[in-house]
């Protein structure tokens, strides 16, 4: 990966979060005007450029824009991403819905997966350590414009159907990253391509473990995605161990 220069990554940074709030190609005209890079509009077309040709960022057809890759997003959220602090309200009336059914393993994944798609607007997802695959909000992605294409959307719900290609998917995620993030451009699958997929490991018991986190669109909002995720599994690890 090649090292970027910090004016390149503010340029990335200001892409990236640009492209995360509407899903357009992004020109150098719009990052000219919301963002003060210091430098002149001929230059952040020069380094858009660059970064286009080190595999940061991608020209859709015939746009003038520039929207990010998968390498993109991950250099990003590792570099230079702040992740947000949860609402304590919002914590709160979290583990107060999922404690009330700790006794009762099925019922608390429900509520997790339940609380990840209400208050990030995507669809939660859990397989336990049976297998047995959880999900909740599958109509809040057709309210995204990745989802409009019918065969995407599809695609994605037919995951849920028994479909071998989810754990295919998660089986993926390699490494010692607590939290696993993946992308559909990486994968070959092409109805996928628009996507992105964030999970993690919660704790049954010894040696047993499973599986919480989200689907959505490859440029989902990662700096509140991440930590919803990261709570709801600390609450599910907590509400286990009682």
């Amino acid at each position: 990966m090649a090292e970027l220069t910090e004016r390149q990554q503010a340029l990335l940074k200001a892409i990236v979060e640009e492209y995360i709030e509407f899903a357009e190609p992004v020109g150098s005209g719009i990052i000219e005007k919301k963002h003060d890079l210091g430098v002149s509009p001929a230059t952040i077309r020069i380094e858009m450029g660059r970064l286009t040709d080190m595999g940061y960022l991608r020209q859709p057809h015939t746009s003038a824009g520039r929207a990010p890759t998968s390498m993109g997003m991950k250099f990003y959220i590792s570099e230079l991403m702040k992740e947000k602090t949860l609402p304590v309200a919002a914590e709160v009336s979290i583990k107060e819905k999922m404690m009330v059914h700790r006794h009762k393993q099925e019922r608390l994944i429900k509520e997790a997966v339940s609380a990840l798609a209400d208050r990030l607007d995507i669809l939660g997802l859990a397989i336990d350590d049976e297998g047995i695959v959880y999900y909740a909000g599958a109509a809040n992605i057709l309210d995204w414009p990745e989802f409009y294409d019918i065969d995407v959307a599809r695609f994605v719900l037919s995951l849920f159907d028994g479909n071998p290609r989810l754990s295919e998917i998660i089986g993926r995620a390699v490494g010692t990253d607590p939290v696993h993030i993946l992308f559909g451009e990486d994968m070959e699958f092409e109805y996928l391509r628009p996507t992105g997929f964030v999970f993690t490991k919660y704790m049954v018991g010894e040696n047993k473990d499973g599986i919480v986190g989200v689907i959505g669109p490859a440029r989902m909002n990662f700096s509140l995605v991440l930590p919803y995720v990261k709570y709801v599994r600390d609450m599910l690890n907590e509400a286990i161990r009682i």
